[in-house]
């Protein structure tokens, strides 16, 4: 399904910049699946969360695959769209930038804990100005500035070609087809898009498929599908191929990680 651009106006909502005296302002936008949140930055740092459903991030050449048990820490300036993989209830924190909970020009993952959903939610529901605002926003900041995760990270490439396959095996990860399949629609041959893969991305072909493959694990195990269903819908051989990967790369078992996390 194509991604359908949101009208540009409703990226930067009047009145709603934040301020020192003020220095959280929540926007909340209920986004149908495959919308997008066009390329854009502003001045101020932004927490990117959506309380249901899934988005992907995507700031410079990296993308993130964000469930609700994870958030996108975006510093200021940094330019950034956001789009829906599905229906999503998409909450975006403006943090003023002289408040910013983390310094430096990296995006950061956060780990979304249950007192950390409750306050955006709170915030959410009653953003006036007033004491019970300014309390709420002291405590949003001091439990972001706690929640740095492990990040799930997709390096994404600069040569179009080669951006273009990345894109459309994140839209589908179990696909199965080889590099020498993809070169035959992708104007270039393999041996041209393995060696891009080695100079843009650092790694093969089948080690970026494998971390974005990582990245669309945890949205599914978050809604509770069966391993075995995970591992098929992210084109696994068997659920324990899956937990071989994902323990290689992360030092748990996809079970005992989660349950940790929840």
């Amino acid at each position: 399904m194509a991604v359908q651009p949101v009208n540009h106006t409703r990226l930067h909502l009047p009145g709603l910049a934040p301020t020192a005296a003020r220095p959280i302002r929540l926007v909340a936008r209920d986004l149908d699946a495959s919308e997008l949140l066009a390329s854009h930055r502003h001045a101020w740092g932004q927490v990117t969360y959506a309380v249901e459903g899934v988005v992907r991030v995507t700031v410079g050449n990296s993308a993130w695959i964000v469930p609700p048990m994870r958030a996108i820490w975006i510093p200021p300036q940094a330019v950034h769209e956001v789009a829906t993989l599905e229906k999503a209830r998409l909450r975006a924190l403006y943090v003023y930038s002289g408040s910013v909970p983390f310094h430096g020009p990296d995006c950061v993952v956060l780990d979304v804990s249950p007192l950390l959903r409750e306050l955006i939610v709170a915030l959410s529901n009653d953003e006036h100005a007033g004491l019970r605002e300014s309390m709420l926003c002291a405590l949003i900041l001091d439990e972001v500035a706690r929640s740095a995760t492990l990040p799930i990270r997709v390096a994404l490439p600069n040569d179009k070609r080669l951006k273009t396959l990345c894109e459309t095996l994140i839209r589908n990860p179990a696909s199965h087809l080889t590099l020498k399949e993809w070169a035959q629609s992708a104007g270039a041959s393999e041996r041209t898009l393995a060696r891009l893969f080695e100079q843009q991305l650092n790694m093969t072909f089948g080690q970026w498929r494998q971390q974005m493959r990582l990245a669309h694990a945890a949205p599914l195990i978050a809604r509770g599908l069966p391993l075995s269903r995970v591992a098929t819908d992210l084109g696994y051989a068997s659920q324990s191929a899956f937990s071989a990967m994902f323990k290689k790369t992360f030092g748990k078992s996809p079970s005992v990680f989660f349950r940790a996390k929840r």
